[in-house]
């Protein structure tokens, strides 16, 4: 039944566009439908979880790698996936009274959905390799959603961002998951768990745990990966709305979270992850003050938060996951709530500068009152659910050492910011005298005030009226997943007086100095950056300048258009690829015992010898060309003396075959009868040809020295008769078991001898003409000669 959950989204993407054609912007309340029905199904698994218990489904799908299809839902994986579905209804609605009239609605909303359910396909995969599936969808369809204004180089721009940092990111982290399957000898997420000290313990977890993070710290916007984020914001608001409150910002977080159990608890853990997320949170509060739009606002301040996030995981005492599980669920609410206030405003004003609007609350009150709410749970001030988390975060690291202090004072001042931030961004807009904005404003319709009110509120009596049930079904399920034991939760709005709402009063009291104080810290913060001057997002853009650059000198370079260096390329890497795994593994083969030799057997190397030794001394083509000959004719003779008479027959063919047509288009064309090549080009060519030659023979003894696999000659000698109704072994395979193969190697045959025909006929008309050039001139024939 899981899989199935995962799979409507992508189903009812294909009926989206054909919905919107048939009933206009009106089809984003049928296509609400799907997430509510998912909400409806995933609730039925909440007395389960709550009692502590898992639920494992898995289906075969590469079972010889180790590869299922397989899903695992318990506290964690069960409130991301309620989340994803629960906002994605109210996006889903948003966005068909926000982009009313678009002629390409039906386009977005089939990828929003396409969007919900690679979401949903990662937070409830139990399998590694499927979790990288799903997780490289979401950068494709996030790209699409980005870039759905194609039309704008800003949108292409970010879009092209956004999928290069994140799927690069998640192609790093595909190396991590083989590592951790390697060394827990399982894919399987629930299995792993059971592993951790093993793997904590192998020589390998250091390097695993880097490519693991380096997916969860690009997807999640963490430092210095951050600049795809806010560029983000180039789509239209429902993508931010979705993107930064519940769905794929938090993608990384979620891994983190999921991996903890696994690669938590070590020094490492406790030292990077801190270290990371502080700086993100500090970095991403001081670019949401600095800015006036808005939405970008909302952007920096949620790296912020995801730094808040993934240094709260980091610190990895109960009590901070604790924190960290509160302040994740808060955060979806009001930052989902604020960013659809933002979108109305936007919509309806005509703007998303925070220094062009004042006094919109008459005109726009419900919008006033979703944004109030929203911001009074971001600024983390009772009784909402912010403040619960505030409160968790403080008391995690009001106990403890000069560690949790740092973190502490490092947290408080990023909250304080955002504190700033959020009062703004309710009190600037809304209160105040009131200015006209650029179109005339009134209170948005119902698509756009329903969602944000609703999640506002739901952020308040969360922590009212149901926190208990909260606390039984949510928040303890969901940080005993992440701890990787039970743990049980005593919250209350009110705790009494301590440390940690002593840390809450400061906070308040900083929050306000910086909204007091607002315009003095955008500036003084503006002079900072334009101070500093390069940062991560210009670093981008010097990369990819870069990387286009290196490309078309690696092109120049190797694509000449003289045969001679593609030759020597290919071959090159061929010597480097056979001689270096060998030394670098130390599997350099024995010599061989060339005593036990018999006489004919010294006579054919002995043939064979002195046709290599005419090739490189004959002056003219043809004789090296006949004397390449001599080659196929020792390998034959060889066929012939181990008994396998018909190999031998079928080596002289081609040889014979190969060497009179080689000859025959030799004397058609006009080539340099012989090889000018300089003494350096010979001794280049040369070395390469023996490093191949040693590569090869060296490759073969090493086969030949090893135990014989006997597998495969017993299979096709007990079937080529019975499924192939032939006795000729060799026969069989090559126009039955290989008979694509040969077919193949067939058409190359005849491809080969068409283009040689043609370049013949070319040349012969040419000549026809009187004074056409030849078709291949002195200087080809000199590039060529190799």
């Amino acid at each position: 039944m899981i899989g199935y959950i995962v799979l409507t989204p992508f189903l009812a993407a294909l009926f989206a566009p054909l919905l919107v054609r048939l009933f206009g912007y009106w089809a984003a309340w049928i296509l609400a439908i799907v997430p509510a029905f998912i909400c409806y199904r995933l609730v039925e698994f909440l007395p389960a979880i709550a009692n502590g218990d898992k639920v494992l489904q898995s289906h075969a799908w590469l079972e010889g790698f180790g590869v299922n299809y397989s899903f695992l839902i318990d506290g964690l994986s069960l409130t991301f996936a309620l989340l994803i579905a629960g906002i994605g209804f109210f996006i889903v609605i948003y966005s068909g009274g926000y982009l009313k009239g678009h002629q390409h609605l039906g386009r977005f909303l089939a990828t929003l959905l396409a969007f919900m359910g690679s979401m949903l396909g990662l937070v409830l995969s139990d399998n590694l390799i499927t979790l990288f599936v799903f997780w490289e969808a979401t950068s494709i369809t996030s790209f699409l959603l980005i870039g759905f204004d194609h039309e704008r180089e800003a949108s292409r721009r970010a879009a092209l961002q956004a999928l290069i940092i994140t799927g690069g990111g998640g192609l790093v982290m595909l190396a991590g998951f083989a590592l951790l399957g390697l060394m827990g000898g399982t894919f399987e997420l629930s299995e792993l768990f059971s592993k951790s000290d093993v793997i904590k313990e192998h020589g390998l977890y250091s390097l695993a745990f880097w490519l693991v993070m380096a997916g969860a710290f690009t997807k999640s916007a963490q430092l210095p990966f951050h600049s795809w984020l806010a560029n983000a914001m180039e789509a239209p608001t429902p993508v931010s709305a979705y993107l930064h409150s519940a769905t794929m910002v938090k993608a990384g977080v979620f891994l983190i979270m999921r991996t903890a159990p696994i690669l938590g608890d070590t020094a490492l853990w406790e030292t990077v992850l801190p270290l990371v997320g502080g700086a993100t949170l500090i970095v991403g509060t001081v670019l949401a003050v600095r800015d006036t739009d808005m939405k970008l606002m909302l952007a920096y301040t949620t790296i912020a938060s995801l730094g808040l996030l993934v240094m709260m995981v980091g610190v990895g005492s109960e009590r901070a996951i604790e924190g960290a599980v509160l302040y994740l669920i808060a955060h979806s609410f009001f930052k989902g709530a604020l960013f659809m206030v933002v979108g109305t405003v936007d919509h309806e004003a005509g703007t998303r500068q925070i220094t062009k609007l004042s006094g919109l609350r008459s005109a726009m009150p419900i919008t006033a009152l979703a944004a109030a709410l929203a911001a009074l749970s971001m600024c983390g001030l009772p009784p909402f659910i912010g403040f619960l988390a505030k409160e968790s975060i403080y008391h995690a690291l009001s106990h403890g050492g000069a560690y949790e202090w740092t973190i502490a004072i490092t947290a408080i001042i990023g909250n304080a910011l955002m504190f700033g931030v959020a009062a703004s961004l309710a009190i600037k807009p809304f209160m105040g005298r009131w200015v006209d904005p650029p179109k005339a404003v009134h209170e948005g319709p119902l698509m756009l005030i329903l969602g944000p009110v609703t999640l506002a509120i739901i952020g308040l009596v969360t922590a009212v009226a149901f926190l208990s049930f909260m606390q039984t079904n949510f928040f303890a399920p969901m940080v005993s997943a992440v701890a990787g034991n039970q743990v049980l939760l005593d919250l209350h709005l009110w705790a009494g007086f301590n440390s940690a709402l002593l840390m809450s009063v400061v906070t308040i009291a900083l929050g306000i100095f910086v909204f007091m104080k607002m315009n003095a810290f955008r500036t003084s913060f503006d002079n900072l950056l334009a101070f500093i001057g390069w940062g991560p997002d210009k670093g981008f853009d010097q990369a990819i300048c870069g990387l286009t650059w290196f490309a078309g000198k690696v092109t120049q370079t190797l694509q000449t258009g003289e045969i001679r260096t593609y030759m020597r390329v290919t071959f090159l890497v061929t010597a480097i690829s056979l001689l270096v795994p060998m030394f670098m593994l130390d599997v350099w083969p024995e010599t061989p015992d060339f005593i036990k030799l018999r006489p004919w057997e010294i006579g054919v190397i002995l043939i064979v010898s002195l046709g290599i030794l005419q090739v490189v001394i004959s002056k003219t083509r043809l004789t090296a060309i006949v004397s390449i000959g001599i080659q196929g004719v020792g390998v034959a003779l060889i066929f012939m003396i181990f008994g396998a008479p018909d190999l031998s027959f079928t080596q002289f063919m081609v040889e014979t075959l190969s060497v009179v047509i080689l000859a025959l288009v030799l004397t058609r064309l006009r080539l340099l009868r012989v090889d000018r090549r300089s003494g350096i080009n010979a001794v280049i060519d040369g070395s390469i040809a023996l490093a191949v030659g040693v590569g090869i023979g060296a490759l073969l003894i090493n086969v030949t020295q090893g135990p014989f696999d006997l597998r495969l000659s017993e299979f096709f000698a007990n079937y080529s008769y019975a499924i192939a109704h032939g006795r000729n072994i060799v026969n069989v395979i090559l126009v039955d078991f290989r008979a694509l193969d040969t077919l193949g190697e067939i058409t190359v045959v005849l491809v080969a001898g068409l283009a040689a025909l043609a370049l013949i006929r070319v040349r012969s008309s040419r000549q026809a003409t009187p004074g056409a050039k030849s078709l291949v001139s002195s200087s080809g024939s000199e590039r060529d000669a190799s």
